[in-house]
């Protein structure tokens, strides 16, 4: 059950980042890597499954590297 979760909030995520990486919306990433970050601790409270977890490290790894190249991280 908690790996499903962690893939909705996963793909949220992925949908989120998307569009924060139109060129205004950047700064958009600040408020939505907080949600990868909760769904990777959801989805490593399952028990099998680690797809769940794996999207949301994937996405979170999108969303700073964004940061880093508009300058939001240095």
């Amino acid at each position: 059950m908690f790996n499903i979760v962690s893939l909705l909030i996963g793909l949220v995520s992925l949908v989120l980042v998307a569009i924060a990486f139109l060129p205004i919306l950047g700064a958009l990433n600040w408020l939505i890597l907080p949600l990868p970050i909760i769904g990777a601790g959801i989805g490593q409270l399952s028990g099998g499954s680690r797809s769940g977890r794996n999207l949301c490290l994937i996405v979170l790894a999108i969303g700073v590297v964004r940061l880093m190249l508009g300058g939001g991280i240095l």
